[in-house]
């Protein structure tokens, strides 16, 4: 740093702590160009937040995005040129859903439906990866370059004012000590320093429209992969509701248990004490009940109160035998007899311990 160079460095610092420790007032800027540099500021706050912002809604996970960023770091530096994507939630889940359907077997209503739920979602996540790549080239690269370029030499223009205003506060302090073509010098570097810092913001406010087109792009990225993630969801809704009416449609297969095992403890001379099994028949259906019934052979209407009515073939339950012509029937009120003006029930040639057959007089 040569001497005038140095002694400018001094300056500054000295009308800085002036200022700052001792209270000094120095050269006041006009409202408008303050307006101006207020607006500057809040646009550059804006745009730094907006960039982060869209990022965590693009890939929400904070651990992921510090490891992506690392990986694509070290690709850089090897030199490769295709770098790891963001892990969708989507597309874990959807590998998630595809892993156990397959276990559990396509054929299988549950696993055919996991494997469709699991390709849709993996779908998904291929749409938000779209997405993603969209919303980056469209909207956080420029706002990036903006925030790069127009703000960075913004803030140059600003600190540079700064500095010259520093410069010329401290020699007009000491005016008489400074050269007037000195002072002269620092006014009017400081008067140039404050026009172009002020075109400059002038301008960025004025075109802003660049922001609007981009904050617009970031919208119709958003519109189609919403587009896209109906459509896929749709076809997954379809195929579910088909596979529902399916299932619904299908007949029930009744469950036939295995017959369990009889323990046989009758001989000690097995060896290590052990015992033999035998295999119990299973449990047949045709087996007759451990109380008494009748099968009707024909039909029957109630004539009378207290009269049971039933239809050919319809099994009866019997609760009482009263002789070997007649029985009482299950609900029927009062007990059936054969006084007279009652219908009497025959019981066919049979006991009591197998089906009954009626026979209706």
């Amino acid at each position: 740093m040569s001497v005038a160079g140095f002694k400018k460095q001094f300056y500054k610092a000295s009308q800085m702590v002036s200022e700052k420790v001792g209270g000094a007032e120095g050269t006041k800027l006009d409202e408008d160009f303050k307006d101006l540099e207020r607006k500057v500021d809040v646009t550059a706050k804006a745009v730094v937040e907006v960039i982060s912002k869209t990022s965590e809604y693009l890939q929400p996970n904070p651990a992921s995005r510090a490891k992506l960023s690392m990986l694509n770091t070290m690709s850089k530096i090897r030199g490769q040129v295709k770098n790891p994507g963001y892990p969708q939630a989507e597309g874990l889940l959807g590998e998630c859903m595809v892993k156990y359907g397959r276990e559990l077997g396509e054929e299988n209503c549950f696993g055919g439906a996991l494997v469709d739920g699991g390709e849709a979602m993996k779908r998904l996540a291929e749409v938000k990866d779209s997405l993603d790549i969209d919303v980056k080239q469209n909207f956080i690269d420029p706002l990036q370059g903006f925030c790069d370029k127009d703000l960075r030499e913004i803030q140059h223009h600003l600190k540079k004012l700064e500095g010259r205003r520093l410069d010329y506060d401290y020699k007009k302090k000491r005016q008489g000590k400074i050269p007037d073509e000195e002072l002269k010098q620092a006014l009017e570097k400081f008067h140039e320093s404050k026009e172009v810092a002020e075109t400059s913001m002038y301008n960025l406010l004025e075109t802003d429209i660049e922001q609007v087109s981009q904050l617009s792009s970031l919208v119709e990225s958003q519109l189609q992969y919403h587009r896209q993630a109906v459509q896929v969801l749709e076809e997954l809704s379809d195929k579910l509701r088909d596979r529902t009416t399916e299932a619904q449609t299908r007949p029930r297969r009744e469950y036939t248990p295995k017959p369990k095992p009889i323990y046989d403890y009758g001989e000690n001379d097995q060896s290590n004490g052990g015992y033999t099994t035998s295999v119990a028949p299973p449990p047949s259906r045709n087996s007759a009940p451990e109380q008494p019934s009748c099968k009707a052979l024909y039909d029957f209407d109630p004539e009378n109160e207290g009269e049971l009515g039933f239809r050919e073939g319809d099994i009866i339950t019997l609760t009482n035998q009263i002789d070997e012509n007649c029985a009482c029937l299950l609900h029927a009120v009062p007990e059936w007899t054969n006084a007279a003006g009652s219908v009497l029930l025959f019981l066919s040639h049979c006991s009591l311990n197998c089906p009954r057959v009626f026979v209706k007089m």
